[in-house]
């Protein structure tokens, strides 16, 4: 039986959701330290996690976030390529810090770098994959917020989320979780059941999808430009067989334009106060030596 308040206590529609997304379902390995919140072990060997403490945790973990004065001091970090996008969705939400991705040793404890952070509480999605940003925790004092399976060692983890984080839909569904509950607890966003729009969808990201997508743009881009190449090249049918005679007569006579009486032998090209002059029709004169000039 649940020992949270009725306010604070799973519906069955995110009990559901849980099975669901399958983060009941833990390894064949079982650390000492995870075997209090395992249900129990089928015949394959595989552990049962007890989703009743796994919402226990998560609530937990989401008041002592929620607990936080300023969002930015709280860093939440995926290596995992099944929730990259759940942190960066969670730091969107929240005003937290994301780091997805590889973990650059050094940004908790090597204030030269660019890089470097000073959080109050970091969320890890795997205490394996993310065991760099742990040790770097322990060594400054910052507490750990960790979503851990059966066999996840938690040597430094103060709060242990138990849930299959080896799933993509169970990593998505609880981060999507622990940001609603956070956006609750700040009174962001409403306690019904309808209160945060935001789908589970949108928490979680399959690589081989996104990979799709972008390889389905870029086509979609290639087509494009070779169509608009193909078009500069196409020569519109008409523009060779352009009728250019009579060019030289479609200007406008001035003198008939002003209503002056036009002198056929009048030539304009003529600078004015000089007359046109025929060369062709003055005679040839001759030197001594009866050479023309």
């Amino acid at each position: 039986m649940s020992k949270l308040p009725s306010a604070l206590s799973a519906t069955d529609e995110d009990l559901q959701m849980m099975l669901a997304a399958q983060a009941h379902i833990g390894s064949k390995n079982c650390d000492k330290q995870m075997a209090p919140y395992v249900w129990k072990r089928r015949v394959d060997g595989i552990h049962i996690i007890n989703i009743g403490k796994t919402w226990e945790k998560l609530v937990l973990a989401a008041r002592v976030l929620a607990a936080i004065e300023n969002p930015n001091d709280i860093c939440v970090i995926s290596s995992r390529p099944y929730g990259q996008r759940a942190v960066l969705k969670l730091a969107a939400s929240t005003g937290a810090q994301a780091i997805a991705g590889r973990f650059t040793p050094g940004n908790f404890t090597n204030y030269i770098t660019r890089s470097f952070k000073e959080p109050r509480i970091i969320v890890v999605t795997d205490p394996r994959t993310d065991h760099q940003a742990i040790r770097e925790a322990s060594y400054v004092n910052i507490p750990v917020i960790a979503f851990c399976d059966t066999d996840a060692p938690l040597k430094f983890v103060d709060i242990a989320i138990p849930t299959n984080n080896k799933s993509r839909h169970a990593v998505g569904l609880l981060w999507w979780m622990l940001c609603r509950e956070v956006l609750r607890l700040r009174r962001t966003v409403s306690s019904t059941i309808d209160g945060w729009s935001v789908a589970v969808e949108m928490f979680y990201r399959n690589p081989e999808a996104v990979e799709k997508q972008q390889a389905d743009e870029a086509a979609a881009k290639s087509a494009a430009l070779a169509a608009v190449v193909g078009a500069e090249d196409v020569v519109q049918p008409g523009l060779q067989d352009w009728d250019v005679q009579g060019a030289g007569t479609t200007g406008i006579n001035p003198a008939q334009a002003a209503g002056i009486a036009q002198d056929p032998g009048l030539d304009w090209s003529v600078e004015p106060g000089q007359t046109a002059t025929v060369w062709a029709a003055e005679p040839a004169t001759y030197d001594q030596q009866g050479a023309a000039s």
